[in-house]
């Protein structure tokens, strides 16, 4: 028999357990999961446990559990302390059939969570009256969408949202008030206050950066005691249906594809839906000219509706973007026979009030360029119209060095598992003037820069076509998270042919969290990793942005005979040396030949390009280091070395975004960055190299030598880039697929040693507290209102957004 022993530690961070092991292998399969050689261990809180005991008012009571799934082993725990059993016999929901103790560990709540203020009243208080009424109405209309990134997200997540909401109301923000009404402990208060800002900092109960659900820390019957403090909260509460604190399921603590057992509301009330459905749809849909990004897909009896995020509910008199027609029958291929319905309205409510805020923004534009802008998203809002959202990018492509910087819509496909449809985020910025200089001499030298990435002028444009570069501090960010720098419009049309923008954002860059841990950087590193890490990825952001995302050509038959390149002479791979023999049909697109890795296969792309240049002394001059001339033993030397080493640490933290049941990735740039460690690994000359005594890798570190830095690792890079550039130039899906697979594999060694020990060091993400604007009717003045970095700070700042 194996007698557990108990001693209480600090509430709130576990249980720590004595072993002592008798017939160890009469144990079921579940409890010998335990490492046997281990004396100690710990439990994470919350678990499922039953409780039998004599009296109410016994000091030391004998549990037994139910414990790591279907376990039903007795054992034995003896306690102090009546509060810890009292914890443990009240927690529910946490630990059941499919998912051990160890498991549902990396799914609990940051505790706390890294909340930071993004500092933005001096660069705000700086612009004109009118600008900022202009940057008050973008970021109105950016948080107006809050409800539809919610629905977005998961099913229960905007009844979430509206329980943490109305609690706070119904105190006035009064925690203490609602602490003493419900009667709950200082911990389950804590604990809930921990849980709302996550979720309102990731716009839902999953992660915005990793794509994984997070449940609280306390226990259930503490949120139903919160709840019960007035009908309406507990009315709203109830219609959470349990899904706040439900993990009882591996499956269904990721966003994913619902035939693989994931969760998605891309494609609403459709559990049935195959990918090879949602594949067939895109097809059609492709043909048709109908773009995906405002849609969501429902499987219905008989055939599909298509749900388009419009204002109206019914096709707009002028029709959509393929006319006045909604109703189709397949006729031939694997839906023959289906019937296809558009059917407008979706995010309606939302969208009307959206609309109305960008029709007011365009009477505060700056010029004719803002104003067309804020009135082709009104129209693409109130219609539902991809082909008036895509006028309103090239408007905004057009509007040069702007003092509010902005943009807003159903934008990037990462979330959706499908890879097409987009999710709602905008943004209102100010511009940081002096840090738009230093881009803005990255852009006037990218063009001498090109010719140096690996591969011939068949592969890039035929002309750069210079974008706007502007270095940011955001006012406003709304959706599930925010980026460090952003290279849009997606639209390769556009892109192509009439340009794009790159903003680097800086006071997300700068934001620092408190009490950050430095794993897996040798001492002898650390100094210089910490004086050097933030301008080096300002750097790589830089690169990134401008000559990742901003280089390369589709080769493609733009229409029926007529092709972007000579298609009687091909152009010659540089991989093999023999003619390409792939391409771009008519109507294809890129993300839509990639499908699912497309998004993160052109994250690795930049970043590669990113590692490949910032190798380039000049690049490191323009920034402010050295002289221009390489030399490793200088400032600039120190600034890539840093580079490298972060990118290098990256991809091992990556492995915090791979779930090791499904084995998937959940997050583009991480599986990039793990990619791009890969790549750093299998270069020759012990370039770099994993250091390691341990058996457990507790004393993991990089060992990167940076005097080969500009010689293998840029060669190594460059012969990954390389083949990941002309798989995408030329369509080549097979090879690209292939490549990416291999690169991003988590094998043995990474997934149960390395992940491990990723997972033991993991920290808190950063959630963002931002500011919200006042406007007096009466005067026209607009006012900031800040609020403490802090829970309730949060929590104050989205109550007093009336979303």
């Amino acid at each position: 028999m194996t007698r557990w022993r108990f001693r209480p530690i600090e509430a709130g961070r576990g249980i720590r357990i004595r072993v002592r092991t008798g017939s160890y292998s009469k144990l079921p399969v579940h409890a010998r999961s335990f490492p046997r050689h281990l004396t100690k261990f710990s439990l994470p809180m919350p678990l499922s446990l039953t409780t039998n005991y004599t009296s109410p008012s016994s000091y030391t009571r004998t549990t037994s559990a139910a414990a790591y799934g279907h376990l039903s082993h007795r054992m034995f725990f003896t306690t102090t302390t009546t509060s810890t059993v009292d914890r443990l016999h009240g927690i529910k929901n946490h630990l059941n059939g499919t998912m051990n103790a160890t498991e549902i560990k990396h799914f609990l709540a940051d505790s706390p969570p890294s909340t930071v203020n993004l500092v933005i009243k001096k660069h705000f208080d700086a612009l004109s009256d009118k600008e900022k009424r202009y940057a008050h109405y973008i970021s109105k209309s950016a948080f107006a969408g809050t409800r539809i990134t919610l629905r977005q997200v998961s099913p229960e997540s905007e009844a979430v949202f509206d329980f943490i909401i109305e609690l706070f109301k119904s105190f006035n923000g009064d925690w203490a008030a609602a602490q003493k009404k419900s009667g709950i402990r200082d911990e389950d208060l804590k604990h809930f206050l921990e849980y709302s800002a996550q979720f309102l900092g990731n716009c839902g109960n999953y992660k915005g950066f990793g794509d994984s659900k997070f449940v609280p820390r306390c226990e259930e019957k503490a949120f139903a005691a919160l709840a019960a403090t007035s009908p309406e909260v507990e009315s709203l509460y109830k219609a959470t249906n349990g899904a706040i604190f439900s993990s009882n399921n591996n499956g269904l603590m990721h966003l994913g594809h619902l035939d693989e057992n994931h969760v998605t509301t891309y494609y609403p009330d459709s559990e049935p839906i195959t990918q090879a459905e949602i594949s067939a749809i895109s097809d059609w849909m492709r043909e048709k000219g109908l773009l995906p990004e405002n849609t969501r897909l429902r499987k219905k009896d008989g055939g599909f509706e298509l749900l388009i995020a419009s204002a109206v509910t019914a096709v707009p008199a002028e029709g959509g973007d393929i006319g006045k027609e909604t109703e189709f029958k397949v006729d031939n291929g694997t839906l023959k026979g289906q019937t296809i319905k558009l059917v407008y309205g979706d995010y309606s409510k939302e969208l009307a009030i959206i609309a109305g805020f960008h029709k007011k923004t365009a009477e505060e534009a700056a010029n004719d360029n803002q104003k067309n802008m804020q009135l082709a998203y009104a129209k693409s809002f109130e219609t539902g119209s991809l082909e008036a959202y895509k006028n309103s990018q090239r408007f905004w492509i057009r509007d040069k060095g702007p003092m509010v910087e902005s943009n807003i819509g159903f934008v990037e496909t990462y979330r959706d598992p499908h890879g097409v449809r987009g999710e709602w985020e905008g943004f209102a910025a100010t511009v940081n003037l002096e840090r738009t200089r230093t881009f803005g001499a990255l852009v006037d030298g990218a063009e001498s820069m090109i010719p140096k990435l690996p591969w011939t002028e068949d592969f890039e444009k035929d002309k750069f076509l210079s974008p706007d570069f502007t270095s940011l501090e955001v006012l406003s960010f709304a959706g599930s998270g925010i980026p460090a720098g952003i290279n849009i419009p997606n639209y390769d049309d556009i892109r192509q042919t009439e340009g794009f923008k790159n903003v680097s954002l800086g006071n997300v860059l700068s934001a620092k969290a408190p009490n950050e841990k430095i794993p897996f950087i040798r001492p002898e590193d650390l100094e210089n990793y910490l004086k050097y890490r933030e301008p080096a990825f300002e750097i790589q952001v830089g690169i990134h942005e401008l000559l990742g995302h901003g280089t390369g050509k589709l080769l493609q038959e733009t229409s029926p005979g007529i092709y972007n390149f000579d298609h009687t002479s091909p152009p010659i791979s540089p991989i093999d040396n023999k003619p390409i023999s792939t391409y771009y049909k008519p109507g294809e697109t890129w993300g839509g030949v990639f499908g699912a890795i497309a998004s993160s296969y052109e994250e690795c792309r930049a970043e590669t390009v990113a590692m490949a240049l910032c190798c380039d002394f000049e690049i490191l001059r323009i920034f402010g280091f050295g002289e221009g001339v390489e030399n490793m033993d200088n400032e600039a030397g120190d600034v890539l070395y840093a580079g490298y080493l972060a990118m290098a640490r990256n991809g091992i933290l990556s492995l915090e975004m791979w779930d090791a049941k499904s084995k998937k990735w959940g997050q583009a740039h991480s599986q990039a960055r793990f990619s791009i460690l890969k790549c750093f690994l299998a270069a020759p000359d012990n370039f770099c190299q994993l250091s390691y005594e341990k058996d457990d890798l507790s004393d993991l570190k990089i060992k990167l030598d940076r005097s080969k830095i500009t010689t293998v690792g840029r060669k190594a890079v460059e012969q990954y880039l390389q083949k990941l550039h002309v798989y995408k130039s030329t369509a080549d899906v097979e090879a690209g697929t292939q490549l990416y697979n291999e690169m991003t594999h988590v094998d043995e060694f990474f997934a149960t040693k390395v992940r491990e020990e990723v997972l033991r060091n993991k920290q808190p993400r950063k959630v963002f507290v931002q500011s919200n604007t006042n406007l007096d009717e009466k005067t026209g003045l607009v006012s900031l209102v800040e609020y403490e970095p802090t829970c309730e700070g949060m929590i104050k700042s989205y109550a007093e957004r009336g979303v």
